[in-house]
């Protein structure tokens, strides 16, 4: 599904993140109930007595003031931004660094009840506001011992450890790019030549590669859209005048029996070769052409995507190749794992889990490609196309707490 999403808004994303985190107890993380709206500091000079929880301040010169620590267990806080700006706030076990709270648009003068469950040890809040610098609270004690499930503490991962990841992932999506300038090329030419049915066969091996290359598609833009942009809901594709790269050179291609001609089909190739050599020429220049947000979020999104359009049919523009194209997604999304192994291996405790669940998803899959030629979507069972989708919505959950965990934070100190 390359060059094919929609963009998400600052509010899916911040949304996206609590219920991710709320639901699979990554990190303690909670936002106040519609009763408990931000208050006026005119109005509350000290933190909102009608918020639950030990009221602790969190301010310029003081954060966490009013928590001394206490017995292991449950503990409820009512943090109060007593400051002129928002703030991010994390409780943090300053020996290891690994935070349990960490709460997030904490507004100028308002008041946020938020719970976690600690086991004894040294902890201290610490502050990020907006506009300041950031400031550690005192380290507090607590003691005992408790029979409540603990939150688990995660290690924040930063933009320093994100970047040369990135960095990583940049090269290798380069690396790709020639080997598909040469098999659109390919395409273009057997097209020129009135060789479809080797061009069918090119299409379907360029369009894998491309598919491969999922976590980079926020990058590409307008290339991703001259290159892969989705079929028309209400156009059939070959129809539509709009419509260029893979899927309008797909339309004409397939079914064979009425394949279009070679004349018609050309322009449409051509273009794509013209397209991918533009996206090859912007990935060539020596600049970061990605954020460190997004290796995390694609790595999620891909099968997500894949889930939502590829599996339902919604991006067949007529060569019934679907479960190709999840295949090549599948793949994607390990090298976006792969790339990330070196901060998930150690912070996320589904690691493993994961790689379970997407080495099922592929072994899967592949049972439908039969040398090359992969059952269409259209004649699975109504019982393979459950277990397909029960598999692979599987593995988009487990995946979902990768967006949440490599959303780079400013390092503690």
């Amino acid at each position: 599904m390359v060059g094919k999403r929609r963009t998400w808004t600052s509010s899916r994303w911040l949304g996206s993140l609590v219920v991710v985190a709320v639901v699979l107890a990554v990190v303690a993380f909670s936002r106040p109930n519609a009763q408990f709206e931000t208050h006026n500091a005119a109005d509350t000079p000290h933190a909102d007595p009608s918020i639950p929880g030990l009221p602790v301040t969190m301010t310029f010169g003081v954060c966490g003031e009013g928590w001394t620590g206490g017995t292991a267990g449950r503990e409820t806080f009512a943090l109060w931004n007593d400051s002129g700006s928002g703030m991010e706030v994390y409780l943090e076990n300053p020996d290891t660094k690994k935070v349990y709270l960490d709460v997030e648009n904490l507004g100028s003068t308002s008041t946020r009840s938020v719970s976690v469950t600690l086991a004894a040890g040294s902890y201290r809040f610490y502050c990020v506001p907006d506009d300041t610098t950031s400031a550690p609270g005192q380290i507090v004690q607590v003691t005992g011992t408790t029979d409540q499930p603990v939150t688990p503490g995660v290690v924040p991962i930063t933009e320093n450890d994100l970047r040369p990841l990135l960095g990583t992932y940049e090269r290798w999506v380069v690396g790709q790019l020639p080997r598909l300038l040469a098999q659109v090329t390919t395409l273009d030419r057997d097209v020129r030549a009135g060789h479809l049915a080797a061009g069918r066969r090119d299409w379907l091996v360029a369009h894998h590669t491309y598919q491969t290359l999922g976590a980079a598609y926020g990058a590409f833009g307008a290339y991703g859209v001259a290159i892969d942009a989705a079929p028309s809901t209400t156009t059939a594709p070959r129809r539509d005048p709009h419509l260029r790269g893979f899927h309008k050179v797909e339309a004409l291609l397939w079914p064979a029996r009425t394949a279009a001609p070679a004349a018609t089909i050309a322009p449409y190739s051509r273009g794509l070769v013209g397209a991918v050599g533009a996206l090859k020429r912007f990935f060539d220049s020596p600049v970061p052409h990605m954020s460190t947000i997004d290796l995390g979020l694609r790595a999620h999104e891909i099968l997500e995507d894949a889930l939502l359009h590829t599996l339902t049919g919604e991006d067949d523009g007529g060569s019934h190749a679907s479960l190709d194209t999840l295949d090549a997604n599948i793949t994607g999304t390990y090298h976006a794992l792969d790339v990330l192994g070196p901060v998930l291996r150690t912070t996320d405790p589904q690691w493993a889990e994961v790689h379970t669940w997407l080495a099922r998803a592929r072994t899967l899959v592949r049972r439908y490609d039969h040398g090359g030629r992969w059952t269409p979507l259209q004649r699975l069972t109504t019982t393979q196309r459950e277990h397909l989708d029960a598999v692979i919505s599987q593995t988009v959950e487990l995946l979902s707490p990768v967006a949440v965990m490599t959303d780079p934070r400013p390092a503690a100190g």
